[in-house]
């Protein structure tokens, strides 16, 4: 497994990725703060499992910064990307603090989510335009690799024509020696 990151520099929030996310995935942002997550916790002292998604296979979904979640799931989640998934140690600063959250979270405790993000999206209500202006981003980067790759096979295409033209020239040449000779002897 990875090594953990101290997301807060004081070990109250580490994560460790457990599955890296593709390298072009789409991260949370301003423009797209609403998180749809795949979680388990469990109590980090015993290994309890206290909440999941992964039995009812639901999707939890909350606005990054707004502080519906634990403190550690607003630092965790903002460092990830569509796809990963992480191991998140949070201390109880960072969690439920000393009140705990009774009857399953004891007071102190610390705990540890597996996450995966599953997606990133605007939030309901806003304006598109970011979402839009995201796609229309990501479109013309998909344009600009197909009009490299489209560089890439012309140049490929010349290179081959000019490989032929060589060749045929070479030919011409072996084909000119041998008729000379020929020509010059039957004189």
């Amino acid at each position: 497994m990875a090594e953990a990151i101290d997301l807060t520099g004081d070990g109250g929030v580490l994560k460790t990725i457990v599955k890296s996310a593709k390298p072009d995935a789409i991260a949370p942002s301003e423009s797209l703060p609403l998180v749809d997550v795949h979680y388990e916790g469990s109590l980090a002292e015993t290994g309890e499992v206290f909440d999941t998604t992964h039995e009812d296979n639901t999707i939890f979904t909350f606005e990054i910064g707004k502080g519906s979640v634990i403190k550690a799931w607003d630092v965790a989640l903002r460092t990830m990307k569509v796809g990963e998934v992480a191991k998140i140690t949070c201390k109880s600063d960072y969690a439920y603090g000393s009140a705990g959250s009774p009857p399953e979270i004891p007071p102190d405790a610390t705990l540890i989510f597996e996450v995966e993000l599953v997606a990133c999206r605007p939030r309901k209500g806003s304006s598109m335009a970011s979402a839009s202006d995201e796609r229309a981003r990501l479109d013309e980067l998909k344009k600009q690799r197909e009009m490299a790759a489209a560089q890439k096979e012309e140049e490929k295409k010349k290179r081959e024509e000019a490989k032929a033209a060589a060749a045929a020239r070479i030919q011409a040449k072996m084909e000119a020696k041998k008729g000379g000779k020929g020509k010059g002897k039957g004189k």
